[in-house]
């Protein structure tokens, strides 16, 4: 068996999470996936998987040669679909991860048109308020909100969101508006667990983080929720700028204690760099850079310091 072929063998059982497994997705006996395994382990003089009764799971070493393995074959499945497909006509599966809301208002119709103008890419659109791995997820373009700490992407700045705080103009008419981020402990608060921490949230004082400490009256783990409580007087509560954008131009929300506003948080579009020259990737990114960062809700970009490769 060639070489190519045990590594394939050996990148499906990880994903497969068993021989069987890997036997179905590439259409082979359970004994010749064995024994590619065998002959692979053989070749390289070191255990790749460690097997139980239960379980298959990649060794350090095997979890070193993963890796290699999978650039390994991406790179001959980029290079076969650059010369076969036309490259102003994409083809394939393109899984692209959002933040709920972001996602909604802004990503979502860029989605719906890239799909109209390329029809023979096939979504996966994944929105979820969580951080998605883009590696062992399968995620091959992520928008992300916030400072990034992925080691094996690469990111393309769109710009910057702010982190504020809002009540309704009848709230604060009713109990005053917060004069320090102090007083927000004899306020009633909403608590978007999204952007702040139930019991503390963060401001910043002359450059220095400054903590408060807030007794919520609710604690939501959806802006939508916290945007509406808010908004129908429940209590003030902390948000990203574009998430409160609507209700702040309808003036049922408005910006309190803007001069202890926190740093603002980055966005950016990340793709996996071995995979950088995929068709479809390609397209999609050049596709949306553009259009995104021209968002006004996104126009700090400028102030945004450029990212390349992490």
């Amino acid at each position: 068996m060639d070489k190519l072929r045990e590594m394939e063998i050996f990148v499906a059982i990880v994903d497969r999470g068993s021989f069987t497994g890997a036997a179905d997705k590439l259409d082979l006996s359970a004994g010749g996936v064995s024994r590619a395994v065998n002959s692979l382990e053989s070749r390289l003089g070191t255990q790749l998987l460690a097997r139980t009764t239960r379980s298959v799971r990649p060794t350090d070493a095997g979890i070193a040669y993963l890796e290699a393995c999978r650039k390994v074959l991406d790179t001959i499945t980029d290079a076969e679909a650059s010369i076969a497909a036309d490259p102003l006509n994409p083809v394939g599966t393109l899984t692209i991860s959002a933040p709920v809301l972001f996602g909604q208002r802004y990503v979502a119709p860029l989605i719906n048109a890239f799909a109209l103008r390329y029809p023979d890419v096939a979504i996966n659109a994944v929105y979820a308020d969580r951080t998605t791995r883009l590696l062992e997820e399968g995620v091959d373009v992520a928008l992300r909100i916030g400072h990034l700490e992925d080691s094996s992407t690469y990111a393309i700045p769109l710009g910057l969101v702010r982190r504020q705080t809002y009540a309704a103009p009848s709230y604060l008419a009713a109990r005053g508006i917060p004069a320090h981020p102090r007083e927000l402990i004899n306020h009633h608060c909403v608590s978007f667990t999204g952007v702040s921490q139930p019991l503390e949230w963060v401001f910043n004082d002359n450059g220095a983080r400054l903590p408060a400490r807030v007794r919520p009256r609710m604690v939501v783990d959806l802006a939508p929720a916290a945007i509406l409580a808010a908004a129908e007087g429940v209590g003030i509560t902390q948000l990203l700028s574009y998430q409160a954008a609507p209700e702040v131009a309808e003036r049922k929300l408005e910006a309190v204690l803007t001069s202890f506003e926190p740093a603002s948080a980055p966005v950016s579009l990340l793709h996996v760099e071995r995979r950088s020259t995929s068709g479809k990737i390609r397209a999609f990114v050049e596709y949306v850079t553009e259009t995104l960062r021209k968002n006004p809700h996104l126009q700090e970009a400028g102030a945004a310091a450029i990212r390349t490769s992490r």
